[in-house]
């Protein structure tokens, strides 16, 4: 009879755990169809916020709520890291193809111009791939589906396909170039959006800083600093003002009137 007693409890604890992983799984798969996004947080990071970071996975980077809540002790969603990519899909160019050049052009956004220049020496990698990607004209009609609006989290997040945020999860490069080493990125930054914690995570998408604005580096590092907004800042800036969509919280979410990418040119 002991012995069956403890068989029953094993039995009981492993539904229970299957359960568990279960209801993570469908977790996960709400989250795949949210933002490819940047890791947000405040300060230097503390002991308990990189612990909780390191042990969370999310098919995108933690929004700015759910780092509030792991530097405050709250809970957060956690599980074993999954494997990440270590070399770059087959139909990224190389970086040589950007290597030692300057790029410059111009980013349309619902109509409003947005002059930009590409650092190919500093982000080689980088600025080939958004070379390659405007010249395909993979980004007109893109959407720019992510806002933030806090006093010193100000970004906007473009590139997407889909309202929702969702990238192809096929076209992934690294490695991280250009990262800031204190995690200041000043207004008028643009950066590449990335999986979390995953060197090899950046995709399609970018983010231009409109405010100053600093970000915790996780543990694959920053975010690679691909380029700055040369003429038209206050283009991504009236659009922040216009504020989040209704039912958006934390100062992250979208943009009250859908942003479009009309044209994204270089030379």
């Amino acid at each position: 009879m002991a012995t069956r007693s403890r068989d029953d409890r094993e039995a009981k604890r492993r539904i229970r755990q299957m359960e568990a992983k279960r209801a993570l799984r469908q977790e996960q798969a709400k989250r795949r169809k949210r933002d490819n996004t940047i890791a947000i947080g405040a300060g230097a990071a503390a002991v308990i916020l990189a612990v909780v970071l390191q042990l969370t996975v999310f098919s995108s980077n933690p929004t700015e709520a759910e780092f509030a809540a792991a530097e405050a002790g709250l809970s957060s969603p956690s599980a074993s890291p999954s494997a990440a990519p270590s070399q770059n899909s087959a139909d990224v160019p190389s970086a040589d193809t950007a290597a030692g050049k300057t790029f410059t052009g111009q980013l349309s956004l619902n109509g409003g111009a947005v002059g930009v220049e590409l650092n190919g020496t500093a982000a080689p990698q980088a600025a080939a791939v958004l070379k390659s990607l405007a010249d395909a004209g993979y980004y007109n009609g893109a959407n720019c589906h992510r806002l933030t609006t806090s006093e010193t989290f100000g970004l906007l997040q473009c590139g997407a396909k889909s309202e929702d945020g969702a990238d192809d999860p096929n076209y992934r490069w690294g490695p991280l170039e250009n990262t800031p080493a204190d995690n200041k990125y000043p207004a008028g930054t643009i950066a590449i959006a990335r999986t979390g914690n995953n060197a090899y995570g950046n995709g399609h998408q970018f983010f231009i800083v409109y405010k100053d604005t600093t970000i915790p580096a996780d543990t694959a590092g920053g975010y690679t600093v691909v380029g700055k907004v040369t003429s038209g800042l206050d283009v991504v800036t009236n659009i922040a003002a216009a504020g989040l969509k209704p039912g958006e919280n934390n100062n992250d979410g979208a943009p009250v009137a859908p942003v479009t990418i009309d044209s994204f040119s270089l030379k």
